[in-house]
């Protein structure tokens, strides 16, 4: 999917924010406008555009504030404490912990105009805001893809090392890409399959359980 003119708002609470780093990384190469990040202390807004580089040095490189980017973009504007979610935006990625994006968040986004909200971490949206936000018609794509992308660049990782193989970044890339697209359809055909077409909660969650009971059932469990 492309996300051309979409402006994103991305929410990392972690030191270095890795999570956000990469997703913004992600989202500039789908043609999208990250305008957001924050971490365990504040957010910055870049009306021009969150720069990957500058955020690596200032929270990798240096392990600063985001105060040190708000200085090296004089256009950003740093925020202390919560808010991220205020700002107008098409797509919010929170990819940070439990219950980071809450109800009034979730109306927030909804309020402005935000059409997606994608999660990168383990269950960042508090259940009263998913709800909200389904009930809302907004595409809520849950964390246990993003997780599930997770394992599979583990598994990538234990694959190169068994079979004695150097796989460039593009080649990691490419083959997370069509893991990543096979999840998307195995959730989605659940949610169609069992009566909620679009619901990619519900259909995670089925699929999910569906390929546990399958393994159980091939080994002889009944």
């Amino acid at each position: 999917t492309r996300l051309v003119g979409s402006e994103m708002c991305i929410r990392d609470s972690s030191g270095a924010g890795n999570v956000a780093t990469y997703a913004i990384e992600k989202a500039w190469q789908l043609g999208a406008k990250p305008v957001t990040c924050s971490d365990s202390t504040g957010w910055i807004y870049d009306p021009d555009g969150i720069d990957v580089a500058t955020l690596i040095d200032v929270k990798q490189v240096k392990r600063a504030r985001l105060t040190e980017y708000a200085k090296a973009r004089p256009k950003s504007v740093y925020h202390e404490g919560k808010g991220v979610w205020t700002t107008k935006c098409d797509v919010a990625l929170p990819c940070a912990t439990q219950n980071e994006l809450l109800l009034d968040d979730a109306k927030a986004l909804v309020a402005n105009g935000c059409f997606a909200v994608v999660e990168g971490a383990n269950m960042p949206t508090s259940l009263d805001a998913t709800k909200y936000l389904q009930e809302q018609g907004i595409l809520f794509c849950p964390g246990k893809a993003a997780n599930a992308g997770g394992v599979a660049v583990s598994g990538l990782e234990m694959c190169q090392n068994s079979m004695r193989l150097a796989w460039t970044f593009d080649e990691v890339d490419q083959r997370l890409h069509q893991i990543m697209l096979d999840i998307f359809h195995n959730i989605y055909d659940a949610s169609v399959e069992y009566g909620v077409p679009g619901n990619l909660l519900d259909g995670a969650n089925i699929a999910g359980f569906r390929k546990v009971a399958d393994a159980m059932l091939a080994q002889g469990v009944c």
